[in-house]
């Protein structure tokens, strides 16, 4: 029997074909699956601003799902998804296009890291994804600069959609180090994150 270390590795090497299902209970064990919370923090300046221009998109959710069972479906659509936006937005930091040094929106081509995460969350959004497991989360790269990646909570583990990397991986495989995040009560809280991880990975 493949070990989840395995099955894990499967998933971030963003194969198509789903690998066995575990269950929720089973998935949820993993330490290197979910990010762990720690308590309520700021929210960035820039998702301040956006929750004061669009107040109906930073409310509490209206349903609690604490994940998304990760089915050959949606699977599939994480990967149109992530694959689709990171194509067609062009990169491009808020200086050069908006003259200001943080601004989140959605983008019209343009944009940069937040604005990608933002187009995708929506897009899963329309899918008929649950709020509650579409995550704007801050990181911090490796050489010490912010970025910001959408986490999605699934039975496999939290999922990470980048727009600097092409393939879907579980948190723990990717070279950052994980901030904050919104919490998944309420769009416009922001959640601490414990990032437990004694080695971050390299870039590939």
């Amino acid at each position: 029997m493949k070990t989840f270390k395995s099955k894990f590795r499967k998933l971030a090497l963003g194969v198509v074909a789903l690998i066995s299902i575990v269950t929720p209970a089973m998935a949820i064990s993993s330490n290197e699956a979910f990010v762990a919370e720690v308590r309520e923090t700021s929210i960035p300046m820039g998702h301040a601003a956006f929750c004061q221009s669009r107040p109906t998109e930073c409310t509490q959710n209206a349903s609690f799902q604490s994940y998304e069972k990760l089915t050959q479906k949606k699977w599939d659509q994480l990967l149109a998804i992530n694959a689709k936006f990171n194509r067609e937005i062009k990169p491009i930091n808020d200086i050069d296009l908006y003259q200001t040094e943080e601004f989140w929106t959605y983008p019209r081509g343009y944009g940069d890291c937040e604005d990608y995460v933002l187009a995708k969350r929506r897009a899963l959004l329309n899918a008929g994804w649950a709020a509650s497991t579409l995550l704007v989360t801050v990181v911090r790269q490796q050489n010490g600069e912010g970025h910001a990646v959408l986490t999605v909570r699934t039975d496999r583990g939290d999922l990470i959609l980048d727009n600097q990397e092409g393939l879907i991986k579980v948190w723990s495989q990717t070279p950052y180090e994980y901030i904050k995040r919104q919490s998944q009560v309420h769009a416009g809280r922001w959640m601490e994150l414990a990032d437990n991880r004694t080695i971050i990975l390299a870039s590939n």
